[in-house]
């Protein structure tokens, strides 16, 4: 029989979702983060050429020293924050990241706090870790954006962590400067971990990004360079840990995950030192597909009267229409428009459908029309 830990454990929806239009011919995927730009260039000549130079093995459990410096001094470029190599254990992806964060800070019974709607898959690693999930409800009309005296009704002394996430799936808000030193504030009143996902850095268009970094040595910061370098598939992520976990987050690691592939390593690094000049453009895209979708979803009633800011997701309310997986399924077989349902991010998206405009802006207006055409002709 599966463990009480295996059963517990959901199914992450928008990949059931991805599963089901690779059955279907003719599909605009907006199910998943996936971008539409390719990886730089030279991250993958350095990983062809690691390959060919027969760099095929193990490294380092915290990840080799060069790819280590290489995310150190990216701290110091974007935020000018001092983040020593040490402090850096690198991961197959920042999923990896986070589990191994939170079965370093979190013991069997111990509170995490979350927002809500939050990342599907947090609730799964906060029990994966034998945590229990508290949530802070998010309103639509701030923005999605949290607040602070919100987090103080249910952070206490006994909180393990809360996990944040900006910019944010599957809201794309973006936490400001003053929100971040309130919960960090919150989090050292409490001895609480933060936990800050930053995966999406990078990719804010309308509001400046902060690091967590900015207002505390003492945090665990995920990120890596799936979404901002347009490399999801080569699973490369990192955690900066607090000083006094990153001997308990590295012998998790050597367990748990041997290390990344030494070629992706590389890859990645070169990423890294390349730098994001191009990123300006490619978030002008995403404003743009953005914008098409918004002005879609007030026109199909589907509005929920905000506007995201950064990552590459927007929430659509379809009460209107039905239940969201019974639309999401409409939207898939009969017009081709793959969606994932957002029920799976939290109480707080029940009502909504979760849109990607990671994908062209071509694809983008497609998915529009198609939708417009189903609309007229069907009630869902």
């Amino acid at each position: 029989m599966p463990s009480e830990r295996a059963t517990a454990t959901t199914p992450f929806a928008a990949m059931d979702v991805l599963e089901r239009a690779g059955e279907i011919d003719d599909v605009v995927h907006m199910e998943v983060g996936e971008p539409d730009f390719r990886p730089p260039a030279a991250a993958t000549e350095a990983a062809v050429d690691a390959l060919r130079a027969g760099d095929d093995d193990y490294t380092s459990s915290r990840g080799t020293a060069s790819l280590r410096d290489a995310i150190s001094r990216h701290y110091a470029d974007e935020y000018g924050v001092d983040v020593p190599p040490e402090r850096i254990v690198v991961t197959p992806g920042s999923s990896p990241a986070l589990l191994v964060s939170m079965l370093a800070a979190v013991d069997p019974g111990e509170d995490v706090v979350l927002t809500d709607p939050h990342y599907a898959c947090y609730p799964n690693f906060v029990r994966l870790a034998d945590g229990t999930v508290r949530t802070v409800g998010l309103d639509p009309a701030d923005g999605f954006e949290p607040n602070v005296a919100d987090y103080e009704q249910v952070v206490d002394d006994d909180t393990a962590a809360m996990l944040l996430n900006s910019p944010g799936n599957p809201t794309g808000a973006v936490m400001d400067g003053d929100t971040l030193s309130g919960l960090v504030d919150l989090a050292e009143r409490t001895d609480t971990a933060v936990v800050s996902d930053e995966v999406y850095h990078g990719l804010a268009f309308d509001a400046e990004e902060h690091s967590v970094l900015e207002y505390t040595d003492d945090a665990f910061v995920l990120d890596g360079v799936s979404k901002r370098y347009g490399m999801t598939g080569w699973r490369l992520g990192w955690v900066v840990c607090p000083p006094e976990y990153v001997d308990a987050v590295n012998r998790i690691a050597q367990n748990a995950l041997i290390c990344a592939p030494s070629f992706v390593q590389a890859g990645a690094e070169a990423a890294i030192r390349e730098g994001t000049d191009w990123l300006p453009e490619v978030r002008e895209d995403y404003r743009e597909r953005r914008d098409i979708l918004l002005d879609a979803a007030e026109r199909w009633g589907f509005d929920l009267g905000y506007t995201p800011e950064g990552a590459y997701y927007v929430l659509l309310d379809v009460s209107d229409l039905g239940d969201p997986f019974d639309v999401a399924d409409v939207f898939l077989e009969d017009a081709g428009v793959a969606m994932t349902p957002g029920p799976d991010f939290g109480e707080g998206a029940s009502d909504c459908l979760r849109a990607s405009f990671a994908t062209s802006t071509e694809d983008v207006r497609e998915a529009v029309e198609r939708i417009d055409a189903l609309l007229a002709e069907t009630t869902v």
